[in-house]
């Protein structure tokens, strides 16, 4: 075993010293040593229940017959980042989270790894660190958060947290006062676990059932149901047999289980978000993943279950419909079904017995929402290397659109713009020096998103930007410029009131300017200076690359 390193020969005498004193007897030696590298903290709502889920994992892996180890990750809650200075540093952890788990898994010569995330950046640091140990893993979320509810005219209506970032557009535009939103604000997030809706965290939770390194039923069960327990307590128990039949990422993520992740993204409308850390996956396993492929995947692919933002059902309508499973059944004519999963069988064999049990959450191809996928990637001479938008989330009157451009150097100079209701309908907001060298870190816009939202601009207003967007953002909002402004992207030289064409359904993202006058404007941009000069975000800076590629870190 790999960790005879820590623990057998006459030389290992004061390693097996240390490790009594951490409750390991001597027939324990003998047994595999099994890291649970955990992300539990006390202000993440999707983590704070992750101590149960690591007991119930620990006891999994004693009883198939292995040592469990406890550690911890680094966790952000990108929601209580929002819009401040504290969310340059969410994706920005990505990278410190998958450095981590490596430092501390290399350090104590782990067998095998059990993975416990929730949220946004935790799911894809985790997922790079696993390709990166190449160790047996597999992975158990702490499942979605129940929806809220409230009462509006006698009725009980469903909100969640995006509800309450569109209330503050609705109170600024008066259609809601701020009692009303005091209210929402106590009954939009009952509990923990990941926010109820198809964002970035459920996104990633179901994409990582969906390439095999979790569970059925990993994306969907929620978070306060037994079964989420019960599944913990599985998985430890999973590591084992996966440790005994040789199974690592490696052997699991590849191109063509990324294709599969995507397949089901498309037919979910998942986040953008995907789109940043599913190359950035690809990147550790030596995958080369155009962003191309991506556009080619959404023509073929249906997309047959519309959850929030774009819709009214949340994650768990979802689960009660039949899961991920059910969505992989209903598309398995896109899918590489041969593929080996966790559960030691193919993606074949763990779908074959799953159904559809409500058409409305998950619909045939023939009654889908769409007959291509809710992501698309556009390209064009603002986005020579590519942009993301989440056009499940878009009204058909926003697919195509022609507007002049509002130009804005920072997230809060445009949210500053729209409280003092200097936005109009047509207009195409445009957000620069957001992306991951120049905010840095590549914030998530989802306060300016809102704020439209609440304001009823969503189906008058574009917006466009370096930075990113949160899964929960809906309507024309298209981000991942790339290249970004820092590194000299065309966006850089967009003025008030040039005239922005924006052409989801066939790709295209362009300014009506020439060529000429493109160069000739960014031969007056002046050189980037980073915002911040110090600490990791001044390290971020100097390593970080484009978000076409994931925004992984420059060899």
């Amino acid at each position: 075993m790999r960790s005879d390193a820590i623990k057998k020969g006459i030389e290992r005498a004061g390693h097996r010293a240390l490790l009594h004193a951490v409750g390991v007897s001597k027939a324990d030696m003998s047994k595999p040593f099994i890291g649970i590298v955990n992300s539990y903290n006390e202000i993440v709502p999707g983590h704070m229940h992750l101590d149960a889920i690591a007991q119930a994992v620990k006891e999994g892996v004693y009883q198939g017959g292995g040592i469990p180890f406890e550690m911890n990750t680094i966790a952000i809650c990108d929601g209580i980042a929002m819009n401040h200075a504290g969310m340059k540093y969410s994706l920005p952890s990505r990278e410190l989270i998958a450095d981590s788990a490596e430092v501390v898994v290399e350090a104590h010569q782990f067998d095998g790894l059990v993975f416990i995330p929730n949220c946004d950046k935790i799911i894809p640091g985790m997922l790079m660190a696993a390709v990166r140990l190449n160790l047996p893993a597999i992975f158990i979320s702490g499942g979605p958060m129940m929806a809220g509810h409230i009462n509006v005219d006698g009725k009980s209506k469903v909100i969640d947290l995006i509800s309450v970032f569109e209330g503050v557009g609705k109170v600024n535009s008066k259609k809601m006062t701020e009692a009303e939103l005091a209210e929402l604000e106590e009954l939009a997030c009952p509990g923990c676990g990941s926010c109820a809706g198809m964002f970035t965290a459920n996104t990633m939770n179901c994409l990582t059932e969906a390439i095999g390194m979790a569970l059925p039923g990993n994306g969907t069960i929620p978070a306060a149901d037994t079964r989420r327990i019960q599944l913990a307590r599985k998985a430890g128990e999973q590591i084992i047999k996966i440790l005994a039949k040789n199974i690592r990422p490696r052997d699991i993520i590849n191109e063509k289980s990324l294709e599969n992740a995507f397949v089901v993204d498309m037919a979910l409308g998942g986040s953008t978000n995907s789109v940043l850390h599913l190359p950035a996956i690809a990147n550790e396993a030596g995958i080369n993943f155009p962003l191309e492929k991506i556009n080619e995947i959404s023509k073929r692919t249906p997309y047959i279950s519309k959850l929030s933002p774009a819709g009214e059902n949340r994650i768990e309508d979802l689960d009660r419909a039949g899961g991920i499973p059910a969505i992989m059944k209903e598309v398995k004519n896109l899918l590489h079904l041969d593929l080996m999963t966790v559960t030691g069988k193919t993606i074949g064999e763990n779908i074959s017995g799953s159904k559809v049990l409500d058409r409305e959450v998950i619909r045939t191809k023939f009654r889908a929402h769409s007959q291509t996928g809710g992501l698309a990637v556009l390209f064009g001479n603002l986005a020579p290397e590519g942009a993301v938008v989440k056009k499940g989330a878009v009204s058909p009157e926003m697919l195509k659109h022609k507007g002049p451009a509002k130009v804005f150097d920072s997230e809060e100079e445009v949210t500053k713009a729209i409280m003092k209701n200097k936005i109009k309908p047509g207009d195409v907001v445009v957000i620069r020096y957001e992306g991951p060298k120049g905010g840095p870190g590549m914030r998530e816009m989802l306060t300016p998103t809102s704020l439209l939202g609440g304001m009823g601009l969503t189906d008058t207003v574009a917006l466009i930007t370096d930075g990113r967007f949160s899964g929960g953002s809906r309507g024309a909002s298209i981000g991942h410029i790339s290249p970004e402004a820092a590194m000299r992207g065309p966006i850089a030289a967009l003025k008030d009131g040039d005239i922005i064409n924006i052409d989801i359904p066939k790709c295209k993202l362009e300014v009506e300017l020439s060529d000429k006058e493109i160069a000739a404007r960014m031969a007056k941009v002046g050189k980037f200076e980073p915002r911040v000069k110090t600490g990791y975000l001044k390290r971020y800076v100097e390593k970080v690359g484009s978000a076409s590629k994931g925004a992984v870190f420059n060899k």
